[in-house]
């Protein structure tokens, strides 16, 4: 008896009168969490200018028309990038703790998951949230817990700037080289400046938390003189 051929799947013809299987294309579908996870693989591995709608394609391995499906430009893309990462801070502490506590969480937080990616700094410091679901989220609780301590509407905003500017900035020191206050051969002409720096470099610890922490919780003092008495 002759053998029997394993059961296949319908086929239909291609353009070149083959045959090809039918079902589920080989290549994943596409979605906005995929697009993001490729985007942020990319900027990673190239920095920000690498990050085209051409290559982030070629990363998903789908034809730019296929992404072009699901965000039509390259703000899109930034946009989703940025509500990802905006969904990774913590916020959980306002309404929960002291604000002091619930600032200082939060930052803390913020500045970590930018300190991973620094190469959007610059991009998403100055991206609109219009639009941006989790980043309009993060922003109303954190708006509603200086809110709800009393600080005056009209500074709320200013000071979430303020702050936002300094873990921003923070988030660079954090990958910076230990050697960048090195003087070199510049030593003797500033001495003060070299004795502070082996000063600050003898008091152990990290450099970069040791400096998030005094500034925050100098802003956190400075702000705290908003509230009510």
């Amino acid at each position: 008896m002759p053998a029997v051929p394993a059961a296949q799947g319908p086929s239909t013809d291609t353009p070149g009168g083959g045959k090809r299987r039918a079902g589920r294309p080989s290549a994943a579908v596409l979605d906005k969490a995929g697009i993001t996870a490729a985007a942020l693989k990319l900027v990673k591995r190239k920095g920000y200018d690498g990050l085209t709608m051409a290559a982030l394609a070629k990363e998903l391995d789908v034809a730019p028309s296929a992404l072009y499906n699901h965000v039509a430009a390259k703000r899109d893309v930034l946009l989703l990038v940025e509500d990802h990462l905006a969904s990774l801070v913590d916020v959980s502490l306002f309404g929960t703790a002291p604000w002091s506590d619930a600032v200082r969480g939060w930052a803390w937080s913020y500045r970590n998951v930018f300190a991973e990616h620094t190469p959007l700094i610059p991009v998403i410091a100055v991206l609109p949230v219009t639009d941006a679901p989790q980043t309009l989220a993060m922003y109303e609780t954190v708006t509603r817990g200086f809110a709800d301590a009393g600080f005056p509407e009209d500074r709320i905003v200013p000071s979430i700037v303020a702050l936002e500017s300094f873990i921003f900035g923070s988030a660079y020191d954090v990958t910076a080289p230990a050697d960048i206050f090195d003087p070199g051969s510049m030593a003797e002409s500033t001495p003060h400046f070299t004795a502070a720096v082996r000063s600050a470099a003898h008091s152990g610890g990290k450099s970069a938390d040791a400096a998030f922490t005094l500034g925050l919780e100098a802003l956190i003092d400075g702000l705290a003189a908003l509230l009510p008495a």
